[in-house]
């Protein structure tokens, strides 16, 4: 059957024109011809231009989501196995792939879909309708390609439970694809052991895509007092506790997160070193600062403050208001490693806003390095959704 046709206004596509890979719902002159949403359509530009082939679904502000810029592709099996082999070969190169994220939707050209590898088990998050329905493929290609390096895949979970998916007029999904298994599952990552809970931990289960940045910490923290806040289950303070810090205290407001992040301690014998505490950390700091504590390390990595350009004001004054009162908590030389993991906190807006907190707390800043996620996570240029992880080191020196 002939595809329909999304054809878009004159002077729109502007993304896509860059490398980007959706269409919005307000850049479209027209659709022609019959389609039911998920399906594989054309689109051409307003002078009947080809510009590639995706699936659409009118239910969702990005109407279509790019598969393919190359006229007469076929977006069959062996178009899968190809995408699905070049993701899986690039994280060959890149990053330590004993956990890894190997699929990273839009970056991976497999918009709307993530697919997470702990140990040996795989878990997806589907969030489109047009790649939902190339999900099994998706699966099936993965699997075989891992088997064919000598990796078998015990099982796989997928966590499609985010809100998002309504967006796409799509139910919220979440259990065994296959038979079941154990969904606590052992990983090791930078030397650090993690209990990671697939089924019921944020997202897929475990944050990969700070893999590095918890590695950078490392060498600060020996010997070092570090307050590790919005821990989750324990990442960073593990990570700091096994560098040789005398004395780590975690906190989140999750009882969930508190509770694995004990057990990741005595997993890794740091419990006598690495404490955790279930606090709202906004409450918490400045308690601290009135007790008159202080460290030579804080680490602040909060969940995102705002998932929408409306919300951003009130993301500003909560970051603001965390490393102000976090810089207050450092001793004169030592360290605090910042980060926001929202896309709309642009670069320049997280970094105006951290000077703005340095500022009011009298703290000069001399940055030792700025970070972003680890590569198994790709930024793809034009896709600018794909850039979200902003990560700062700095040393904290007092006004003099």
């Amino acid at each position: 059957m002939e595809k329909a046709i999304v054809t878009l206004k004159k002077g729109e596509g502007r993304t896509l024109k860059a490398g980007g890979m959706w269409v919005y719902d307000n850049e479209i002159a027209s659709i022609t011809g019959d389609f039911e949403d998920g399906d594989l359509i054309y689109v051409h530009d307003f002078d009947s231009y080809y510009m590639g082939c995706g699936f659409i679904n009118t239910k969702s502000k990005i109407t279509v989501r790019m598969l393919t810029r190359v006229k007469g592709e076929e977006i069959d099996k062996a178009f899968i196995r190809m995408r699905v082999q070049a993701a899986w070969d690039y994280r060959k190169k890149v990053v330590d792939t004993s956990s890894c994220r190997i699929i990273f939707g839009e970056a991976d050209f497999l918009p709307g879909i993530v697919v997470d590898k702990f140990a040996d088990v795989l878990v997806v998050q589907s969030l489109a309708l047009g790649i939902d329905r190339l999900k099994k493929d998706i699966l099936d290609e993965l699997v075989d390609i891992l088997k064919k390096d000598g990796i078998s895949i015990r099982g796989i979970y997928e966590r499609s439970d985010a809100k998002v998916r309504e967006n796409e007029g799509m139910e919220r999904s979440k259990g065994f694809i296959g038979d079941p298994f154990d969904t606590k599952v052992e990983i090791i990552e930078n030397g650090v052991k993690y209990m990671v809970d697939i089924a019921e931990g944020q997202k897929t289960g475990f944050f990969l895509d700070q893999k590095y940045n918890r590695e950078a910490i490392k060498k600060l923290c020996k010997d070092a007092r570090v307050l590790d806040c919005f821990t989750h289950t324990g990442s960073f303070a593990l990570n700091a506790g096994l560098a040789g810090a005398r004395e780590v205290t975690g906190v989140d407001a999750s009882s969930l997160g508190v509770s694995q992040a004990e057990e990741n301690a005595l997993l890794n014998g740091l419990q006598d070193r690495v404490h955790f505490t279930c606090e709202d950390v906004f409450e918490l700091l400045p308690r601290l600062e009135k007790e008159g504590e202080l460290y030579d390390v804080v680490i602040l990595d909060p969940p995102a403050f705002t998932k929408s350009r409306n919300s951003v004001k009130n993301a500003i004054k909560g970051y603001r208001e965390i490393n102000l009162r976090a810089l207050k908590l450092i001793k004169d030389g030592g360290f605090l490693a910042t980060c926001s993991c929202s896309h709309f906190m642009t670069p320049e807006l997280f970094t105006e806003t951290v000077g703005q907190a340095a500022k009011s707390a009298k703290k000069r800043l001399r940055q030792v390095e700025y970070r972003t996620q680890a590569p198994d996570h790709p930024i793809l240029w034009a896709a600018d959704e794909s850039y979200y992880l902003k990560f700062y080191i700095f040393q904290v020196c007092e006004e003099k």
